[in-house]
């Protein structure tokens, strides 16, 4: 008799992914595989047990007795992940993995026996639509064929299988020195499936895929597992074919449980862009780099007042929001959305994120001029007019627009940038225009983003409330770490955000956004508290801060978007690329002078661009 069981009752954590840089799937501890978007990351073709639907799970293959002990990694160097089940009877090991994808996607799991004799029972509910559509089944040859509309998913096992209760099962055993292998391969209901690969080849190819992918990069040092995990988490989040990187694979996994703060992050933020290359670069991803900056480059093109905050991973541009009312949520956390409707919020940061991006690849070797200097000098044009105006600022709030203060500084950003783009590579551009722009927008930031009663930067002009973004400040040069408002706010963010050890953006029972209060920590503001250390010089703090962000991965290396210090647990979409970037950015920082915080910070405003104190 199979263990019942709720597989959305795991904790996110409990979940590792597998990929084929084109989508992922998400796997439990318990040996289900509850989220996976085929083909693509944004793909309908969803399997969505994760957010409640199916109480077995998408596709479960685990021991049906009592389970002593189970145990996890990750084949060293690759996205093949291992599971071990330790039970009275014997031991078995389950490797699941996505061979590189050639046509479409496929799934495949390998049952190895280790010790004994075991028995496991194999359950797969498919599920199309978000969970919505139940198919048909039929049998075709030595295989059997789930089709609805437009999709399909072939289906092959090497033990009998059997219809029960709308879903697909398989009771065996498994003795020591047996293998046994199931594979789904995802393709259009019109078309055939290509032939299956023999198993036990496909997992070589992959393991040494990931193993020639990873071998180039420059991470060796005190940090280096964590940076490799990192790394190929991100390269697992990339899309391939266009070079764009989703902020994480997952919708609606809760920012706090059983609340509305569920977004779908299936999409491709400029917001990430600095972050992105400079972790690609440092750690030797020439290539991934510049398909990065490319995708951008394709993505932004057209009119720079049209220029949204987020795109498909194609460079899509209608991302309609919408709720899924028949899916019950992960924990209950309602509503479950598909689409973001921040996308078409204005939020000024993205021009400063964009045009350092431009800045950074220039630095790196990469074309000065040509398609993207014209792509740029368009935007800039436009971002002398807009930056007067008030936005939806970095956390996309969802009430009032205001002047945020980080806003301000991401666009005085985008004018230096612009400035060092004509004075370093020798492009043509209105130069003086933008020298005053970035003057005026810094004289204005420290008259009204600076708080003189509470010494420090605030989070819209003339207020008095924090906001952890305040931390850039300095990252980006905008002032010396030495300066004492960029001292003054690193203490009062260590007063009121830092709590339980972590930071929290701002305090969302004073803020403006629009939802109700109460959210976990968000991992990368902790991260750029570290940086903040590390430029102040107080690495003793800095590397137990780094150590505190470490630990909160779960047991293979992965981080979510933010951790809740009161339930100890990581929440929100999952894995979240923001958190692995800064946790390479910060990396690179404690392990070298010339790491992405010193280099980003060095384009200071010259003293006499500085305003009085």
């Amino acid at each position: 008799m199979a263990i019942r069981y709720r597989s959305h009752a795991m904790k996110i954590e409990d979940y590792g992914i597998i990929g084929d840089t084109h989508t992922v799937a998400l796997v439990g501890r318990n040996g289900s595989i509850d989220w996976a978007c085929l083909p693509h990351f944004d793909s309908p073709a969803c399997f969505a047990a994760l957010l409640g639907k199916e109480e077995h799970g998408f596709w479960r293959i685990a021991p049906t007795g009592d389970v002593v002990s189970t145990r996890r990694r990750y084949r060293e160097g690759t996205l093949v992940l291992e599971t071990e089940f330790e039970t009275r009877g014997g031991r078995v090991r389950l490797i699941d993995f996505m061979p590189p994808r050639q046509e479409s996607p496929r799934l495949i799991r390998i049952v190895e026996g280790i010790t004994g004799e075991v028995d496991l029972r194999m359950q797969l509910a498919i599920r199309f639509d978000y969970g919505s559509t139940v198919p048909w089944m039929r049998k075709v040859n030595e295989h059997h064929v789930a089709i609805a509309g437009p999709n399909a998913l072939s289906v092959w096992a090497e033990t009998p299988t059997r219809g029960e209760g709308m879903t697909t099962v398989s009771d065996f055993s498994i003795r020591a020195g047996e293998r046994k292998s199931f594979a789904v391969h995802w393709h259009p209901s019109h078309e055939e499936p290509q032939p299956l690969d023999d198993a036990q080849t496909a997992l070589k190819h992959t393991e040494q895929w990931w193993r020639d992918w990873i071998a180039p990069a420059d991470c060796d040092g005190e940090w280096r597992e964590p940076i490799e995990r990192s790394l190929i988490t991100l390269k697992a989040l990339t899309f391939a074919p266009t070079g764009g990187i989703v902020a994480a694979p997952t919708t609606s996994l809760p920012e706090r449980i059983g609340s509305v703060r569920n977004w779908d992050y299936r999409f491709c933020w400029l917001r990430d862009a600095t972050f992105t290359l400079y972790s690609m670069l440092r750690a030797g991803f020439k290539d991934e780099a510049c398909a990065w900056r490319d995708w951008l480059l394709r993505a932004v093109a057209g009119d720079p007042s049209k220029l949204q905050i987020m795109y498909g991973i194609h460079g899509e541009r209608w991302l309609r929001e919408m709720e899924l009312p028949w899916l019950p949520g992960y924990e209950s956390s309602v509503p479950v959305r598909i689409g973001n409707a921040a996308s078409d919020q204005f939020q000024l940061d993205v021009y400063g994120e964009l045009i350092d991006a431009m800045h950074q690849a220039r630095c790196a070797g990469q074309e000065p001029g040509g398609h993207a200097w014209e792509i740029q000098c368009a935007l800039m044009e436009f971002l002398e007019t807009a930056w007067h105006h008030p936005d939806e600022g970095i956390w996309e709030v969802r009430g009032p627009r205001r002047h945020f203060t980080h806003s301000k500084v991401m666009a005085w950003l985008a004018f230096s940038r612009a400035v060092s783009d004509v004075e370093h590579f020798g492009l043509e551009g209105p130069v003086d225009r933008w020298r005053a722009h970035r003057d005026h927008l810094h004289a204005e930031v420290c008259a009204r983003g600076f708080n003189r009663e509470r010494q420090s930067f605030v989070q819209e002009y003339d207020s008095d409330r924090l906001d952890a973004s305040l931390l850039m400040v300095p990252l980006v040069g905008f002032l010396p770490i030495s300066d004492a408002r960029v001292q003054g706010t690193i203490k009062a963010i260590e007063t009121e955000l830092f709590r339980d050890g972590f930071v929290q953006r701002y305090r969302t029972e004073k803020s403006v956004d629009g939802l109700p209060p109460g959210e976990a920590a968000f991992l990368p503001c902790t991260f750029w508290l570290v940086d903040n250390y590390v430029l102040s010089g107080r690495k003793a703090e800095a590397r137990e801060l780094f150590e505190k962000l470490l630990a909160v991965r779960n047991d293979l290396g992965l981080l979510a978007e933010e951790y809740d210090t009161q339930q100890q647990r990581l929440v929100g979409n999952f894995p979240q690329a923001f958190s692995h970037v800064g946790l390479v950015n910060t990396a690179q920082n404690l392990a070298s002078t010339a790491g992405p915080a010193h280099q980003r910070c060095r384009h200071r405003a010259k003293p006499a661009q500085q305003c009085a104190r």
